[in-house]
């Protein structure tokens, strides 16, 4: 006979972004008692984590971790221990990272050995339907069959309903293997809402604003759509369009685009020395008594700026003078979001400290080390006399 003492309940795993690590840990603790959950944050360098492996596995009954919480590339790198466990609930967050199942990193976790799976992402389809064959692959094995037979009976047909040349026969075929894959696939889909989990917060209210190009962005997009960069451009998204060849220049082309995009967002981005019109605008600018650093040069900050001081932050009184020494506690706190840590230092150099040195903020971007930067955010949400945080777009995705 087996006695109860005996038989150890099986512990689960947690695996998330490595900046989300030690967020999982503090809720678990926050909002569990030790006695039900008790987290073991598995990070580090490989000695470290060697020890941490061993803990595991030399825990006395009473201060036994069931929780184990480790990033995507720690198990991958560590597959041999975590595939050698049988866990009870393996739970990936942003689950999504395993949408592409030829990966190293898809296949790994994939090989986990786990009584219950489950995912957690607000994007379970980014591009193709193909990818949420991947997921259900590691949540079901086998369920929506082969990759192989997944293209024939969904994914292809629905690719080919959406092009614009399709006959009426391909887009009703389409609509049948959406209807077909929605039957199989969203009784295991549970979809929350934030006003389903959060009453008490009002509706989200998005406003667009419309920046016009200042003079300097408006003569660089001008060249640029007068350059054989340009043509090229234009040249390669026709030959896209007409082939579907989505390999076709594709490092120009974005290439391309980036440069756009840069050109949009501040202009310092794009002028470095060996840019060939650099030295012809720094003269320029010398004459006007100007500068890049000038915020008149890049729309997005001269709206950035209105905007937060709309909001209160910023905004300078003769009480806040005389009190200088107190922390101030505004009304509003804002985050601010750069896709590129460029434009992070932009924001930060030439338009926080210049021209609103008031303002309080906090920075997270790839320079912090993903360890710390739970620190970070906890710090932020609980001073309010801190009134911005800076991130860029990849870090708040992990």
């Amino acid at each position: 006979e087996t006695k109860a003492s005996d038989c150890k309940p099986l512990r689960s795993l947690v695996i998330c972004p490595p900046t989300l690590t030690g967020h999982w840990v503090y809720e678990v603790e926050k909002f569990v008692d030790s006695t039900y959950l008790n987290p073991l944050h598995y990070s580090g360098p490989p000695i470290e984590r060697s020890k941490l492996r061993n803990r595991l596995k030399s825990n006395v009954a009473k201060k036994s971790y069931n929780l184990v919480i480790a990033s995507y590339d720690i198990v991958r790198n560590d597959i041999d221990f975590f595939s050698s466990i049988s866990w009870n609930y393996c739970i990936l967050d942003e689950g999504h990272i395993i949408k592409n199942g030829k990966t190293k990193l898809s296949k790994a976790i994939k090989s986990l050995s786990a009584n219950h799976r489950l995912i957690l992402t607000g994007t379970p389809i980014q591009n193709n339907v193909l990818e949420l064959w991947s997921l259900f692959d590691f949540l079901i094995p086998g369920f929506l069959g082969t990759e192989r037979q997944f293209m024939v009976r969904y994914s292809r047909p629905i690719l080919q309903s959406r092009d614009a040349k399709s006959s009426s026969k391909e887009r009703e075929q389409g609509v049948l293997a959406m209807e077909s894959l929605h039957r199989q696939s969203l009784p295991f889909i549970l979809r929350r809402m934030k006003e389903d989990v959060l009453k008490d917060l009002p509706p989200k209210i998005m406003q667009d604003y419309y920046c016009e190009l200042s003079p300097l962005q408006a003569q660089l997009y001008e060249d640029f759509s007068k350059s054989k960069a340009r043509e090229n451009l234009e040249d390669t998204v026709h030959r896209i369009e007409q082939n579907f060849d989505t390999n076709v220049s594709s490092v120009h082309i974005f290439q391309a685009l980036q440069y756009l995009r840069k050109v949009c967002n501040h202009p310092k981005l794009v002028l470095s020395s060996a840019h060939p019109q650099y030295e012809s605008v720094i003269s320029k600018l010398k004459s006007q008594n100007s500068s890049l650093s000038d915020i008149n040069h890049a729309a997005k900050l001269c709206a950035l700026k209105q905007l937060l001081l709309d909001c209160g932050i910023g905004c300078q009184t003769s009480n806040s003078l005389i009190h200088a020494s107190e922390p101030i506690v505004n009304q509003h706190r804002a985050l601010i979001f750069c896709q590129l840590k460029g434009m992070l230092d932009i924001v930060e150099n030439d338009l926080l400290k210049v021209h609103m040195p008031s303002v309080s903020y906090l920075r997270l971007d790839g320079s912090i080390p993903p360890g710390s930067r739970h620190s970070v955010v906890h710090r932020f949400n609980n001073d309010p006399s801190i009134d911005v945080l800076l991130l860029t777009t990849l870090v708040s995705k992990h």
